[in-house]
């Protein structure tokens, strides 16, 4: 026996390859991923979940069994049948009659094929996607094991790359399709992950819902046939988030396994589980292959996006923390992913489209005087942009707005000591506007087919390199000749009557994922030019809110309801995957201009400062009590940042359905707790309540101040006695005149914050 190991500890990754038995045990001291490739060549999944020690051999895992009327591979072997093993990466047509992963168009008209496992090689690190977003490690921050599969008739490779990073339970995976043979090839579907396990014992949570009300959690049982979520909108979408959770019955917040999954993309995706009548539960996730068609002649390659995979025994918030620090440590870019992010102001609901370089001036000095550091300008200041009917596409100051350009608005806000950011929409383009009037071929349509718009406005075609180049100069001109250190870059169109104009007929199939390319290109190319440059992503709000958009812009604008009480549904839900240091979180004005309801600005901002946190609105119109509590809030943002930003945050009560919510972070030496405790409605003569807190150091002693009168202000508890009895949070609200309550008085949409320190 040949055996193959990493040189390293427990805890950091390796990767044991079992030379003879063909076997590969993927493990770091959390997790392990184990794979061999049978005596046919076909790649079976063993085992994924909890770390286990490593042996000789796993293969007494595969179960064969007699089930009529199987078709079954070997002659004269009743036993052997596709569908009925668990397979990496399955193929239709050969017995196996669930979803494939893989489907090849070969010149003879067929699609069927016959992968085999030919060789492997183990990579230190991990290498790049070309083209696409992608998870990094260092050599010493995780292992990549690349295997290929082959098809010996076509030449047809596969290479399935599964990457196991140190301290992590989340293993990345994708696949690179390669053509190694002479005949030219069409890839129809290819799955970034594909994975069998052994029963369908699970719930199923996705994350739905609409504009101004994204990522809201369902959970369901899984049941025999195809459970999925999908997006056919060339974006990942309002209505289904490319994540999803598989749990076991009985699974809450801490305690219970299960399994996470997402999709590091930004277009159409599929993301389903399949249950077949053995309870034997497929999970796929990829780009959707509908409308899809890839070309490969000799020698040309087609890799997939990547997928992300993560298991836990210890209950959702360790499952979502996993994904939390995947994303900080290895998704962000540098310099982001540690660096502060500013507070900021955006003049959108204060002005809309009527203001004036001077008006822009006075809201940005009366913020920097609350101490606001960076000042946004949104939608309105270029071409002949009076409306949402004109300009887009025309990245050029407006001067009848902007006097003195770009480069005279942006000193004026530098000069004040604050940091300038702007608002571009680069994918879209309106029809009055000179860059329509010079290129209307520009814009997507289906040749003699009917255009229909979005917002009044239509998409230029990302998959031509001629529209990105164009984009990319007008936005580097404006970029170059101004101080401006943030963009916002929105995205509020979707994609109808897709058609490669510059490709022909047998290229169609190839457009949407070529138009994502191009707006991956797009940001690549801006951050190589401006390394420091800070890009929020955005799509009528949360639109765009996935991992694909995440390597470029380290924060999203979470969604274009601002309103508090909407906001705890929508942080909360996003929570599961994304990291408070990813969502954009404003406090804006009220009535609010999504819902109409009026919340406390105290409230707005002790929801807000759950992401990174700033203003949307006019200071210059607050009273003067608002405008203290806006200092107060800001201060005390600045004071403890870095905790709300890179500290473990923990779901302590869900909003859904509730009267209350609440959700805390700690930083990571436990040494600082922050608890947002919020009220949706009062409950009349309510009953007692306690919030039992996570992730104390159970010997410490912590201080507690909350913000507000309290009379819990100065006093300390352990950390076990609040994590195991719990903080005492109740509401005294009976309907009597002099009702007294501990914490303050209590409303309707009124919040505390609770801070802990350990003494």
């Amino acid at each position: 026996m040949n055996t193959r190991k990493s040189q390293c500890t427990d805890s950091t990754p390796q990767i044991i390859a079992h030379d003879e038995q063909k076997q590969f045990h993927l493990t770091n001291g959390l997790v392990s991923y184990i794979i061999m490739a049978d005596s046919q060549g076909k790649l079976l999944n063993l085992y994924f979940g909890a770390a286990v020690a490593d042996r000789e051999s796993f293969a007494h895992l595969v179960e064969l069994q007699h089930r009529p009327p199987a078709t079954c591979r070997i002659e004269g072997d009743l036993t052997y049948s596709l569908e009925h093993l668990r397979q990496e990466y399955p193929e239709y047509g050969t017995g196996d009659y669930r979803q494939p992963a893989i489907v090849v168009l070969q010149e003879n008209g067929s699609r069927l094929t016959d992968l085999q496992y030919k060789s492997y090689k183990i990579i230190e690190g991990k290498p790049n996607l070309t083209g696409l977003p992608a998870t990094r490690a260092e050599k010493e921050q995780g292992k990549t094991l690349r295997i290929i599969l082959e098809d010996s008739l076509t030449g047809l490779e596969v290479a399935l790359n599964y990457t196991i990073f140190a301290d992590s339970p989340v293993l990345a995976r994708s696949a690179e399709i390669i053509n190694a043979g002479s005949q030219r090839l069409v890839v129809e579907r290819a799955m970034s992950l594909s994975l069998d396990m052994p029963d369908s014992d699970y719930d199923m949570t996705i994350f739905t819902g609409a504009w101004s009300r994204e990522r809201n959690p369902h959970t369901y049982r899984l049941h025999e046939g195809i459970q999925e979520i999908t997006s056919l909108r060339n974006a990942s979408g309002h209505f289904m988030n490319p994540t999803s959770i598989l749990s076991r019955p009985g699974t809450n917040e801490t305690m219970g396994e299960a399994l996470g999954l997402a999709f590091v993309y930004s277009g159409n995706f599929d993301l389903h589980a399949e249950v077949d009548t053995y309870q034997v539960t497929r999970i796929q996730v990829g780009i959707n292959d509908a409308n899809f068609a890839w070309r490969l002649a000799p020698g040309d390659s087609f890799q997939t996006p990547e997928a992300l995979i993560s298991w836990t025994q210890d209950g959702l918030q360790a499952l979502s923390q996993g994904f939390h620090s995947m994303v900080r440590e290895h998704l962000v870019r540098e310099p982001w992913n540690h660096r502060t992010r500013p507070i900021l102001i955006n003049n959108w609901e204060a002005t809309y489209f009527n203001f004036d370089e001077d008006r822009l001036v006075s809201i940005a000095s009366k913020a920097k005087e609350a101490g606001i550091e960076l000042f946004v300008l949104d939608d309105g200041w270029f071409g002949e942009r009076n409306g949402d009917t004109a300009g887009l596409g025309d990245w050029a100051p407006n001067k009848d707005r902007l006097p003195q350009g770009m480069t005279g608005l942006a000193k004026r806000i530098n000069d004040m000591g604050m940091k300038f950011g702007l608002w571009f929409e680069p994918e879209a383009v309106n029809k009055d506007s000179d860059l329509y009037r010079t290129h209307p071929d520009w814009a997507i349509h289906t040749p003699d087919r009917h255009m229909n718009h979005g917002r009044n406005e239509f998409l230029l075609d990302f998959s031509n390199p001629d529209v990105v180049d164009n984009i990319y100069t007008q936005m580097h001109r404006i970029l170059s000749t101004a101080n401006i250190s943030y963009i916002k870059w929105d995205m509020n169109r979707l994609v109808s009557e897709g058609f490669d104009n510059i490709r022909g007929p047998e290229s169609q199939g190839e457009f949407h994922h070529r138009y994502i390319l191009g707006v991956y290109s797009l940001l690549q190319r801006l951050l190589d030019a401006f390394p420091d440059l800070l890009i929020e992503g955005c799509a009528s709000g949360g639109g765009r809110f996935d991992m694909g958009m995440l390597y470029y812009t380290p924060q999203i604008w979470c969604s274009d309801d601002t309103d508090a009480v909407e906001r705890m549904k929508i942080q909360y839900g996003t929570s599961y995957f994304y990291p408070p240091s990813t969502m954009g979180a404003h406090v804006s004005i009220v009535p609010n201009h999504q819902t109409g309801r009026v919340t406390p600005i105290t409230t707005r901002g002790n929801v807000a400062m759950f992401g990174t946190f700033g203003y949307e609105l006019d200071l210059n119109a607050l009273d003067a009590q608002d405008m203290k509590e806006v200092h107060q809030q800001v201060a005390f943002y600045k004071q403890h940042r870095d905790v709300m930003a890179y500290g473990s945050f923990y779901r302590l009560r869900a909003p859904y359905d509730n009267h209350q919510c609440a959700w805390m972070v700690v930083s990571p030496d436990r040494r600082t707790a922050i608890v947002g405790d919020y009220t949706l409605l009062l409950e009349p003569n309510g009953p007692y309540t306690r919030l039992k807190l996570e992730g104390l150091d159970p010997d410490a002693v912590y201080s507690i101040s909350c913000t507000g009168a309290s009379s819990i202000n100065g006093m300390s508890l352990k950390g076990d006695e609040l994590m195991r009895i719990g903080m005492i949070d109740s509401d005294a609200a009976c309907g009597e005149i002099g009702g007294i309550n501990p914490l303050g008085s209590t409303k309707d949409f009124d919040s505390r914050l609770f801070v802990l320190t350990a003494r």
